[in-house]
């Protein structure tokens, strides 16, 4: 989610099928014309440019990131879930379009922020708030988020839906689809069928805020007690399917804490991969989105405020089992068994083991060294993590080996990665042995 920029202009967003579709069809025929241009000066140089090199060119990928941060949506919010889901196995280009995808979001026009908030609490809304501040504090790939003060002295945060969202939706998904498949990214025989039906499934479900208060409510009863975190407090009489209203509760950028004492980095870590920890084996429901936007912080009261619901989703115990062997396994420190568990819980592919099954017994090795000495794991170090970077770079090469998880353990994964790569950007060092072993009941090697 992108925070308010005061100079910055908002796009109209393209709300009918027929304009997104053009938005498309602008873009193809922008990266026809940059195809062109890059294939010429190569041919003038002597070279024999090959279509993926006249394709990601930088001139393409800035065409690209801006189309799709026009239309938001589905659009936008794939090329986010994509980035998250892959992370480093994308290839560089792939990756850098996508982050531009993470941080890019324009809001509306304010005209056509009027005609959607008439839409939907009728043409004299305002007469309902003490105050409304008409520039959103955030913008994200489904909708932007407005401060308001109700009559009766309220402060909510008001997330407000880009028209034409929900309806675009599967068609953005496939046309988005399309375009990864025309640039060559992604290998002809990829079987992406179910995730892009997952994709669809859990944006429509995103795209109904009745759905997401609810999420908010049910999550915020799981949280009731706990003293670590705020789940802010839904506004019923003023949500709708495209509007989620919700108590306004104060908080930094979780990342502003990267500067922050090492006791205090630490400690909020720990607490948020204790919280993924509760989703797996206690809750079984998990907010799936590891935007960091979604993650704020109190530094008075020390408290991390927990934000969007869209993207919660049950934890099957067949998942949660599934974690509990593969982390049993590394506790033991038996690469073996942590092969074995990553194989039967799809993380792992049949043709990646196949085709590269000693490289991958060695990076499952090295991780698993690793994760066995004691004390606070480090993760500003990111020796380790660098290379088994390049290593699973090297399998993704091979198109032949790559894999799709299964949906379930995608997300929670997706999940898990974010939490991660958090902490990394915090440089926090936390005994998570010790944390994984106290949840599962196991005993970890050596200690």
């Amino acid at each position: 989610m992108t925070t308010r920029d005061e100079g910055r202009r908002g796009r109209s967003v393209p709300s009918r099928r027929l304009s997104r579709l053009g938005q498309f069809g602008r873009l193809a025929g922008g990266l026809a014309g940059g195809m062109l241009a890059e294939g010429a000066r190569r041919l003038a140089e002597g070279e024999r440019p090959a279509m993926r090199d006249m394709l990601l060119t930088p001139g393409n990928l800035l065409r690209v990131a801006d189309r799709l941060s026009h239309l938001r949506g589905a659009a936008m919010k794939l090329g986010q879930m994509i980035s998250l889901d892959a992370g480093d196995a994308l290839p560089a280009e792939l990756s850098e379009l996508l982050a531009r995808l993470r941080a890019d979001a324009d809001p509306m026009p304010p005209l056509q922020l009027q005609r959607v908030l008439a839409a939907e609490w009728g043409r004299e809304w305002r007469n309902r708030f003490k105050s409304f501040d008409d520039r959103p504090i955030a913008a994200a790939s489904i909708g932007q988020v407005h401060r308001a003060v109700t009559l009766d002295g309220r402060e909510l945060a008001i997330k407000i839906q880009y028209p034409g969202v929900r309806a675009s939706i599967d068609a953005d998904v496939d046309n988005v689809a399309t375009l990864l498949r025309v640039s060559g990214l992604l290998p002809p025989g990829l079987p992406i069928a179910p995730l892009l039906a997952e994709a669809k499934a859990q944006l429509h479900e995103e795209a109904d805020y009745r759905r997401e208060g609810a999420e908010l409510e049910a999550y915020g009863r799981l949280m009731a007690g706990n003293e670590d975190f705020v789940v802010p407090e839904l506004a019923p009489d003023f949500t709708t399917e495209n509007i989620l209203a919700m108590s306004f509760v104060e908080g930094v950028p979780i990342e502003a804490m990267a500067n922050g004492p090492q006791h205090d980095r630490d400690r909020v870590t720990a607490l948020l991969i204790d919280l993924v920890l509760d989703e797996i084996f206690r809750f079984g429901v998990m907010q799936t989105d590891p935007n960091f936007a979604n993650f704020r912080y109190q530094p008075l009261s020390g408290r991390i405020v927990l934000l969007d619901f869209g993207a919660t989703r049950p934890v099957p115990p067949a998942t949660a089992e599934a974690y509990r062997r593969l982390l049993a396994a590394g506790l033991a420190s038996d690469a073996k068994a942590v092969k074995t568990a990553a194989l039967d819980a799809g993380l792992l592919g049949e043709a990646a083991l196949r085709r590269h099954g000693e490289l991958i017994e060695r990076v499952i090795s090295l991780i698993v060294t690793e994760a066995s000495r004691s004390g606070p794991f480090d993760f500003a170090d990111r020796r380790v993590a660098s290379i088994v970077r390049d290593q699973a770079a090297s399998v993704a090469s091979d198109r032949e080996a790559w894999h799709i998880p299964p949906t379930d353990m995608l997300f929670v994964q997706r999940k898990i990665s974010g939490i991660a790569l958090l902490a990394a950007r915090l440089r926090a060092r936390v005994d998570v042995r010790s944390m994984v072993a106290e949840r599962i009941g196991a005993t970890p090697s050596g200690l």
